[in-house]
């Protein structure tokens, strides 16, 4: 399958980075300002043919938060910052990530890139997924934009997360690929935007 959408998302992230640096900027400040720690959180994700790579967020947890686990757990998890909080909201802490896409590391639309520990317990037909480049955004991130409040409603998140999540958004994530074009591109990287800014809409349904 040829990728037909690198030059867009060359030509979109740079767009971005320029428009948003000053936005960029105030974010890092108020980051900096508001807790003890780094600016960029830098995490080890498996990227396109199962290479690891360096992911870059604006950090929204508190220093060593990872250690308590890698799922985030609820809305207001105790491990986030209060700017943390509302950079999760409406999705700033991803825009570090452009950097990526231009690097080549990451696509605009793709797959979320998961940590190695849940990579390793990929079946083999769900390894096609590492076929393709990453993305910020996604279908199933769309449908599961809600998960940390998912995961906490259950007794056992991590293993709700393996079990029944993770699977879902492999599938999702499949389809995807398989039926990739430059309309579902941009429908991606546009439904994402709408739903930044209208949380109570439901993708369920539409995603698929």
């Amino acid at each position: 399958m040829t990728d037909n959408t690198r030059f867009f998302d060359v030509l979109i992230s740079a767009l971005l980075l320029l428009l948003l640096a000053p936005l960029l900027l105030l974010v890092a400040i108020i980051i900096k300002l508001s807790s003890k720690g780094p600016i960029i959180y830098v995490q080890k994700r498996v990227g396109k043919n199962n290479i690891d790579f360096s992911m870059l967020k604006f950090r929204t947890m508190r220093v060593n938060a990872e250690k308590h686990g890698q799922l985030t757990i609820g809305g207001r998890d105790n491990r986030i910052t209060t700017v943390g909080y509302y950079l999760r909201k409406f999705k700033f802490d991803e825009l570090p990530q452009l950097i990526n896409v231009l690097k080549g590391e990451m696509s605009l639309v793709g797959p979320r890139p998961e940590v190695r520990k849940y990579v390793d317990l990929y079946t083999p037909d769900q390894m096609f997924i590492l076929t393709t480049r990453p993305g910020i955004t996604d279908t199933a991130s769309l449908k599961y934009r809600n998960e940390n409040e998912l995961l906490a409603s259950v007794p056992n998140p991590e293993g709700y997360y393996i079990k029944v999540i993770m699977p879902d958004k492999i599938r999702l994530n499949k389809h995807y690929i398989y039926n990739k074009t430059l309309k579902s591109y941009f429908f991606a990287i546009f439904t994402t935007v709408y739903a930044v800014f209208n949380p109570q809409v439901s993708f369920d349904e539409k995603v698929k």
